[in-house]
């Protein structure tokens, strides 16, 4: 029997069942494929998520049930709903605390671009409304939960804009386009922190039925990350420039990603800060020094050229 069960086996699900299994405790980490980190603690599973009969089943008798999935953006309206009621119903006939794996998207535009726990779930978008019904859903249940919420990712394996537009041109030698404002402040979130977040706040009931923002460092703007990660590597200063944002909008009337993208460009268009304070005060938590994701971050990159070679 499994103390931990983990939803996603994507950089933070393999972090979270990581961590779990580095302290001696027993994780089944549920998958369409069967994937995720290879572990004596560790059982993979290979089962829909969004089958609530068979996700309840695998959740039986565990402490916590841990939602780590993450569906392509043209997925959300269609895989969302049904994997987080599943999840749901799982935590609640085991009893289970229910640990949601957050974003900022709930919030839309924020005045000043800075956000608390406490800032109106504001969101204008389809994807932010979707993780406000998700979350609502959530707390109505009546099941332990909290959502811990992260912002724009750094570290092994993820999709955010640094390892989308930053990293590609620095590896190739070349200018990077993005569609952003390169100097405005924005906060990265390490996904080694919204792990080890999830796996704190779940063992403490102060947690539960609340959002907390994921302890993160100190803002930056686009151009100082790739700076400071260029002069970390050793590479050549990368030359950034904006996409005017009128770019991702137009290709979204046809490319149905850059539509989805293009939702969220007020991220990058105007500050966007996430104040971390109120969970670093209460659990005693603080952000990983950027250089460590940052280093991660290219040792993954590394390892990924190699094995292309």
């Amino acid at each position: 029997m499994a103390k931990h069960v983990v939803v996603g086996s994507g950089p933070i699900g393999s972090k979270v069942a990581g961590l779990l299994a580095e302290r001696g405790e027993t994780v089944r980490i549920v998958t369409r494929s069967g994937s995720g980190p290879e572990h004596p603690l560790v059982e993979r599973v290979a089962a829909d998520a969004s089958d609530a009969r068979r996700l309840t089943e695998l959740t039986e008798g565990a402490e916590v049930l841990y939602n780590c999935a993450n569906p392509k953006y043209t997925e959300w309206a269609k895989l969302w709903f049904p994997l987080n009621n599943a999840m749901i119903a799982a935590a609640r006939s085991a009893g289970a605390v229910y640990a949601i794996t957050g974003n900022l998207y709930g919030y839309g535009p924020q005045p000043g671009g800075r956000m608390t726990e406490s800032s109106p779930l504001a969101a204008t978008g389809r994807k932010g409304r979707i993780r406000n019904r998700m979350w609502q859903d959530a707390l109505d249940s009546g099941v332990r939960t909290f959502e811990a919420r992260g912002s724009d990712y750094v570290g092994a394996g993820t999709a955010g804009i640094f390892s989308t537009v930053l990293l590609p041109a620095i590896r190739k030698g070349r200018a990077a386009w993005g569609p952003a404002r390169m100097d405005v402040p924005h906060t990265f979130t390490y996904t080694g922190d919204m792990a080890r977040t999830l796996v704190t706040l779940a063992r403490d009931d102060r947690s539960f039925g609340k959002p907390w923002h994921v302890p993160s460092p100190p803002p930056l703007t686009i151009r100082e990350m790739a700076e400071r990660y260029c002069a970390l590597t050793g590479q050549p200063r990368l030359t950034v420039h904006s996409l005017p944002r009128f770019v991702m909008r137009t290709a979204g009337l046809v490319v149905p990603i850059a539509r989805e993208l293009a939702e969220m460009d007020y991220q990058f268009y105007a500050p966007f800060v996430m104040d971390s304070s109120l969970t670093e005060r209460t659990f005693g938590l603080a952000p990983t020094d950027l250089d460590v994701a940052l280093r991660e971050t290219a040792a993954a990159a590394d390892e990924t050229a190699a094995r292309t070679m």
